[in-house]
C-alpha cells in the first residue's frame, strides 16, 4: 500500500499562482455580464444612503499614479460602505473642458483653429473629450474600481451644463456675480486669466531695481526737493504707475546724500545704506507715513503725477516701505488705488505685449521690456540701483510659462458677502486628516475675489446678454431660458445661433429699448464648471444626494474643487456639498521624488497592471500612508506583490483543506470544539473588529497589516502549521479534524469578505470555490460580524501559551543551530516549568503536536532542571534527539511505529487509522 493515497491532503483547483494580468480582465469580463454593479445596487436599495462624490479628473491623456490612487481609495470606501449596511451608488464623473483639450488640437491635432468658427472647434473639442474619457474609463475598469461606467456624469453634457446655468444665475441674483476691471493672473502663453487654482511657483530670475520719483508738491511736509525712493522687480510696469504707497503708521525719514534727499522708512534705512552704498549718509527729518497723503511726485519717464497714498498693506519686509503703486498690474495697488479714484491703467495686452499706452516701448514683450524701460530710467537720472534676484514666481500650471497681474475687464464671484457663512460651513465638516479644516479656512478667509471667466473657446459659456447701452442683463427669465436650452440643445448653440434666437420669445429690457441685444464671448472658469457637480450630479440624478458624505481627493484640491464646491453650494443652498473630507498626497518614486518622464521615474499604473495586477497596485495602495506622500517604485510593488503571494496562499490551503467540508453537514458546533478551535475564532473576532474599524476610519494600513499578520503569524506560523497533522493524518470525519475545518470554514469566509474592498478580483476568484456559499459574488454579500463568544479565560490561557510556545520555539531553534535535531519532528523535548506555567501546560493538550515535535512531557519542576537546559523566565527545556523510527506516513518519530505487524512503517496511531479506514 502506498501510505501517501491514505493522507487527506490539500485539494482544490484554486491556482496557486494569482497569474492576475490574465485573470483580472477574465474577471471583469464576468463582473459585466452579471451586471454587478446594478446587481449591487438592487441588493442595497432601501438602506441609507453613503455617497462618496467623484471629483472629476481630466479628461486628457492615461492615467498616472495619482489617479489609481485616488481611484483605488474611492472604489475601497464604497465596496466597504455598500457591504457594511449601507446604500452606495458611485458615479464617476470627467472634467472635460478647459485649455489643456484646446490645446492638445492646436498642437498634436494639428487644427487649424484660425480657420473655422467657434462652433466648429468646440465639436472637435468636443469629440477629442470624449475619446479621451473613453480610454481613461477602461482604464480605471481595468483598476477594478466598480461604478455607474455606463452613466457618468461629464462636464460637457447638457444636463450638467443646464445645472451650471442654473448655479450661475442664483449666484447673480443673490448678488455675487459682477463684472469689473481689476488685475487677475493672467497667462500671456494662454491669453488667458487663470484663477489661483491654475497657478503654480516656480523660480525665476528678475531685475531688481531702486528708483526715484522726484516730489513735485511736497504739502508743506517735504521742501520740493526730494525723492521718494521704491524698489520693484517688475519694472516692466513703471509704464503704468501712478501712485506710491506708504504706510500710515510707519515712520519715514528724509536722508540727506551727497546733495541728494530721499524719501525711504527708517526702519529699513540700515539696510538701504549698505544695498544703495550711501556714504556719509544724514537723516535731516522724521515724520510718520500719513503725513505724506497726497504728496505730488513726477513719473521718471513720463510727464504725469504720481501721487503718495496710504496703504496698510506697505510693510517693512523688503524694499523701501515706499510701494511702487500700479492699479493695473497688482491687487494690493488695485484695491488702494479705488480708494483714491486711480485710473486702472494696464499697457499690456492680452499676449503680453506693451501697448499704446506705454509710450516708448510699444509692441515690446512685457519681460523684453525690462531693459529698456529700465536704460531709460536710468537716462533720465532715476534709476539707483540695478541687480538681479532669483525668487519663487508665480506660473501658469498647464504652460509652464510666467504669469503676470494684469487689469482686465472680468467677470468675478465676490465671496465677501457669504465669508463667513463659508467659514461656519467648514467647521460643520468632517476633516481627515484633521489639519484640512485650518488650510481650507485660511484659504477662505484671506482668499479675495474669484475670477471665473476665461477668454477661451471651449468651455461653458457665462450666460450674459448686453443691452444697447452696454449693460449686463441677467435675469431670473433669461437664465431659465439659456438652461432649458442648453438643456435640450447643448451649449454649443450659444455660439451657432444669434443673440435674438437665445432670449426668450418677446424679451425686452429697459436697456435695449430697440430690441438690439449682444451676448457674452467669454467662458466659465473650469473650477466653475467642477465646483458646479454638486448640483449638476448630486442635485441632478435621483439616485444621489446634497449633501455628499464624503468628498476624497488629493491635497492640491483644497485650492481647487474642494474650495469651488464650497464656494458654489453655499452661494446657491447655504450649506457645503460635503459632510467629510478626505484628502491624500501626492505620488512619488522610491526616493521621494516627483515622478518626471526626463528623470525617467515614472511608475505608470497600466505597465503595473500589465506585469503584476490590478489588485497587487490595490494592496499598495491599501499599504500606504495616503494622509502623506507615497511612494511607489518596483522594488515597493514586488514586496507588495510577495504579501500578497502569502494572503493567497493562505487562501489555498484553506480551501485545499476544506475539499471534503460541506457546512451544513460536517460544521461542528460552537460548544462541541476543543479550546483552541475557540481560541482561533476568538482570533478571528479580533480581525473582524480591527478590519472593519480601520475601514471604517479610513485607515487601510491598519487593515492591510492586520489581515497580513493574521495569515502570516496566528494562521501559517501558528494555527495552520499544528493544523496540518490533524488535517491530513486523521481520517475523514474524526472530530478534532472536522473541528479544524469548522474554524478553517468560518476563517475563509470572513477573511474573503474582508479582503474584498481592497482585492476585489482575488475574493470573487476565492469566492468561487467556497463550499457551501448561495451568492455568486462576494460582494453580493455583508461584512462578516464578529462571532457570538465570550470566552476570555480561554483567551488568556491561550495567550499565555503563546508565550511558552515562543519560548519552545526558540529553544528547538537553538537546537537546530547546534546539530542536536534536524526538523523539529525529530525532537522530543522535557520541560520544567515554573508553578503557573505548569498548570498552565497541563491543562493544553496534546503538548507534542502543539509544539510540532515527536514527544513533549512536563520533566520536572524548573528549580529540577538539569544544567544543559535552556532557561527561559519561566521555563527550563531539555531538547533532545528522538527515540524510536519515523513513521512513514505522518512522520513522527516514535517507538510504537513496528508494532502493528501488517503495516510496520507505520506508528499504532496510522496503523490504527489505515487499518480502519482503507
Amino acid at each position: 500500500m502506498d501510505y501517501k493515497d491514505t493522507l487527506l491532503m490539500p485539494k482544490t483547483d484554486f491556482p496557486m499562482r494569482g497569474n492576475l494580468p490574465n485573470r483580472e480582465p477574465q474577471m471583469q469580463a464576468k463582473w459585466d455580464e452579471l451586471k454587478i454593479y446594478e446587481k449591487v445596487q438592487n441588493r442595497t436599495k432601501g438602506r441609507p444612503l453613503f455617497i462618496l462624490h467623484d471629483g472629476p479628473p481630466y479628461a486628457n491623456g492615461d492615467i498616472h499614479m495619482g489617479h489609481a490612487l485616488n481611484k483605488v481609495l474611492k472604489d475601497i470606501i464604497v465596496r466597504f460602505k455598500s457591504m457594511s449596511g449601507y446604500h452606495s451608488p458611485y458615479v464617476p464623473g470627467w472634467d472635460t473642458h478647459g485649455l489643456p483639450i484646446e490645446t492638445a488640437l492646436t498642437k498634436n491635432g494639428k487644427v487649424d483653429r484660425k480657420s473655422m468658427s467657434v462652433a466648429e472647434f468646440r465639436k472637435l473639442c468636443e469629440e477629442y473629450a470624449l475619446q479621451q474619457i473613453d480610454r481613461q474609463r477602461e482604464q480605471f475598469k481595468r483598476l477594478g474600481v466598480r461604478g455607474d461606467w455606463e452613466n457618468p456624469y461629464i462636464t460637457l453634457s447638457k444636463e450638467f451644463e443646464a445645472q451650471q446655468i442654473k448655479v450661475f444665475g442664483e449666484m447673480a441674483k443673490q448678488g455675487y456675480i459682477y463684472k469689473g476691471k481689476k488685475p487677475v493672473y493672467w497667462s500671456p502663453s494662454s491669453e488667458s486669466a487663470l484663477a489661483e487654482a491654475e497657478i503654480e511657483y516656480q523660480d525665476k530670475r528678475s531685475p531688481s531695481i531702486y528708483v526715484a520719483f522726484p516730489v513735485v508738491d511736497g504739502k508743506n511736509v517735504l521742501d520740493g526737493d526730494e525723492k521718494v525712493v521704491i524698489w520693484t522687480t517688475t519694472p516692466w510696469t513703471i509704464p503704468a504707475n501712478l501712485a506710491i504707497t506708504v504706510h500710515p503708521k510707519l515712520q519715514y525719514s528724509v536722508v540727506q546724500v551727497e546733495g541728494n534727499k530721499y524719501v525711504v522708512a527708517s526702519g529699513l534705512l540700515e539696510t538701504l545704506v549698505k544695498e544703495l552704498e550711501w556714504e556719509n549718509h544724514q537723516v535731516i527729518k522724521t515724520f510718520e507715513g500719513e503725513q505724506l497723503e497726497h504728496v505730488i511726485c513726477r513719473h521718471p519717464i513720463y510727464e504725469r503725477d504720481s501721487l503718495v497714498i496710504l496703504g496698510e498693506h506697505v510693510t517693512l519686509d523688503a524694499g523701501t516701505g515706499c510701494v511702487h503703486t500700479a492699479p493695473g498690474h497688482g491687487e494690493d495697488d488695485y484695491i488702494v488705488g479705488q480708494k483714491y479714484n486711480l485710473d486702472v491703467l494696464c499697457p499690456v495686452d492680452d499676449k503680453g505685449v506693451m501697448t499704446a499706452e506705454a509710450p516708448g516701448f510699444e509692441g515690446l514683450f512685457y519681460d523684453n521690456a525690462n531693459k529698456p524701460i529700465t536704460e531709460k530710467l536710468e537716462e533720465a537720472g532715476a534709476l539707483l540701483k540695478l541687480n538681479f534676484v532669483t525668487h519663487s514666481y508665480p506660473h501658469d500650471w498647464r504652460t509652464k510659462k510666467p504669469v503676470i497681474f494684469r487689469a482686465t475687464a472680468q467677470w468675478f464671484a465676490s465671496i465677501k458677502d457669504f465669508r463667513e457663512q463659508l467659514l461656519e460651513a467648514i467647521k460643520e465638516v468632517k476633516w481627515v486628516p484633521n489639519w484640512g479644516e485650518t488650510r481650507l479656512y485660511n484659504m477662505v478667509r484671506d482668499r479675495g475675489d474669484w475670477c471665473i471667466s476665461r477668454q477661451r473657446a471651449w468651455g461653458v459659456p457665462i450666460p450674459v446678454f448686453y443691452g444697447e447701452n452696454g449693460e449686463p442683463i441677467i435675469t431670473d427669465e433669461t437664465i431659465d431660458h439659456v438652461s432649458s436650452l442648453f438643456r435640450q440643445h447643448g451649449s454649443n448653440i450659444w455660439f451657432e445661433w444669434d443673440t435674438k434666437q437665445l432670449l426668450p420669445d418677446g424679451f425686452t429690457s429697459e436697456h435695449s429699448p430697440n430690441g438690439t441685444f449682444t451676448k457674452e464671448m467669454d467662458i466659465m472658469d473650469v473650477w466653475f464648471d467642477s465646483g458646479s457637480s454638486h448640483q449638476g450630479v448630486l442635485v441632478e440624478r435621483e439616485e444621489l444626494e446634497r449633501p455628499a458624505d464624503l468628498y476624497l481627493e488629493g491635497s492640491d484640491q483644497y485650492r481647487g474643487w474642494f474650495n469651488s464646491s464650497l464656494s458654489t453650494s453655499v452661494a446657491v443652498s447655504g450649506k457645503s456639498p460635503y459632510k467629510g473630507i478626505l484628502s491624500h498626497g501626492f505620488a512619488l518614486d522610491g526616493q521621494g521624488r516627483k515622478m518626471s518622464k526626463s528623470v525617467g521615474n515614472v511608475v505608470v499604473p497600466n505597465d503595473v497592471m500589465k506585469q503584476l495586477g490590478a489588485d497587487i497596485l490595490r494592496l499598495w495602495v491599501a499599504s500606504v500612508d495616503y494622509q502623506s506622500d507615497v511612494r511607489v517604485s518596483d522594488k515597493i510593488l514586488k514586496q507588495v506583490a510577495e504579501v500578497y503571494r502569502k494572503i493567497r496562499n493562505t487562501f489555498r490551503f484553506l480551501l485545499g483543506n476544506l475539499d471534503d467540508f460541506d457546512p451544513k453537514l460536517n460544521a461542528v458546533k460552537r460548544e462541541d470544539l476543543p479550546e483552541l478551535d475557540r481560541y482561533m475564532l476568538i482570533k478571528l473576532n479580533q480581525v473582524i473588529d480591527k478590519v472593519k474599524k480601520g475601514y471604517d476610519e479610513y485607515n487601510f494600513s491598519a487593515v492591510y497589516h492586520t489581515i497580513h499578520n493574521f495569515c502570516t503569524i496566528e494562521l501559517s506560523s501558528f494555527y495552520l502549521d499544528i493544523a496540518k497533522d490533524t488535517l491530513y493524518i486523521q481520517s475523514a470525519d474524526q472530530h478534532e479534524r472536522r473541528s479544524i475545518q469548522t474554524v478553517l470554514y468560518e476563517v475563509l469566509v470572513a477573511l474573503t469578505k474582508l479582503v474584498t474592498p481592497i482585492l476585489p478580483h482575488t475574493a470573487d476568484e476565492v469566492w468561487a470555490f467556497v463550499p457551501g456559499v448561495d451568492e455568486e459574488s462576494v460582494q453580493l454579500t455583508d461584512m462578516p460580524d464578529a462571532l457570538a463568544i465570550d470566552e476570555s479565560e480561554i483567551e488568556a490561557k491561550w495567550n499565555k501559551f503563546m508565550i511558552v510556545r515562543d519560548e519552545v520555539l526558540k529553544a528547538l531553534e537553538n537546537a537546530r543551530n547546534e546539530k542536536v535535531i534536524g526538523k523539529s519532528l525529530t525532537a522530543a523535548i522535557q520541560l520544567y516549568p515554573s508553578a503557573e506555567v505548569k498548570q498552565l501546560l497541563e491543562n493544553v493538550e496534546p503538548l507534542h503536536k502543539l509544539f510540532i515535535v515527536s514527544k513533549a512531557e512536563i520533566a520536572g519542576e524548573m528549580a529540577e532542571a538539569p544544567t544543559e537546559a535552556g532557561k527561559f523566565d519561566d521555563l527550563a527545556i531539555v531538547v533532545q534527539s528522538a527515540e524510536g523510527e519515523t513513521c512513514e506516513r505522518c512522520w513522527v518519530v516514535s517507538t510504537t511505529v513496528g508494532q502493528n505487524e501488517t503495516h510496520q512503517t507505520l506508528c499504532v496511531d496510522c496503523a490504527t487509522i489505515v487499518t480502519e479506514s482503507y
